[in-house]
């Protein structure tokens, strides 16, 4: 599971990222809000825990933008601003949920699974089905019918973001950023090279599911 932390204070972000990290989370961590939105546009992630006062960009307007790109990822506000105005400004503009500082880390984390138990979230079942394949990301089994095949570790994470994202056009930079992480130095071909494993796996099951080409931009899976 991954969280995007964006906060100002590197202090905070240190201490939380250790703790998040101790609770089995991968974490990104940026310092301001411009930043943080590229975050969140580029890069899929679970969670992210969001600050209103940040350099650049503040977080109301990081949020807005972001849910008027379309990125629905659960949004916790961690803020020291904590009038019921500016709670209520904070939820109105797209936040899930809204915390105070200083505040107990054992709440934050009573918070997050909350909003990873919801409908939709990224945790909510073992297997994942489109179309007329079904995917355990446990096993990195890949099953059509009584067709059955295993995944490599790469393929299944990259079969994992398309399955939860169908009929969405995804970029190769996010698809690069999730996969193999934001500061890996892998090269666009080792995507492409991925991408047609998973075609050819689709296609051994006897799959109708298409992984096609959008060009300049990046890939997408579509049902018949």
């Amino acid at each position: 599971m991954k969280i995007l932390l964006i906060e100002d204070d590197q202090d905070l972000c240190a201490s939380l990222f250790y703790r998040l990290k101790k609770e089995n989370f991968s974490v990104d961590i940026c310092h301001d809000g411009e930043e943080g939105l590229y975050y969140m546009k580029e890069s899929l992630h679970d969670l992210v825990i969001l600050d209103r006062m940040l350099p650049l960009m503040d977080g109301i307007r990081v949020l807005k933008e972001a849910r008027r790109c379309g990125v629905s990822t659960p949004v916790i506000f961690l803020t020291a601003l904590g009038t019921l105005n500016d709670k209520v400004t904070g939820l109105d503009c797209g936040a899930d949920d809204y915390m105070v500082k200083p505040f107990a880390f054992e709440e934050l984390m009573a918070r997050i699974r909350s909003l990873l138990r919801r409908p939709g979230s990224w945790n909510d079942s073992p297997v994942l089905a489109l179309g007329d394949i079904s995917y355990d990301p446990d096993s990195h089994s890949l099953s059509r019918d009584k067709k059955t095949c295993t995944l490599s570790r790469r393929e299944g994470d990259l079969l994992e973001i398309f399955l939860r994202n169908p009929g969405q056009t995804l970029t190769r930079e996010l698809l690069l950023n999730r996969v193999w992480g934001m500061d890996s130095d892998v090269e666009m071909g080792n995507l492409d090279n991925y991408i047609h494993f998973l075609r050819r796996r689709l296609k051994t099951l006897g799959s109708t599911l298409s992984l096609k080409t959008v060009r300049g931009i990046g890939y997408l899976m579509e049902t018949p």
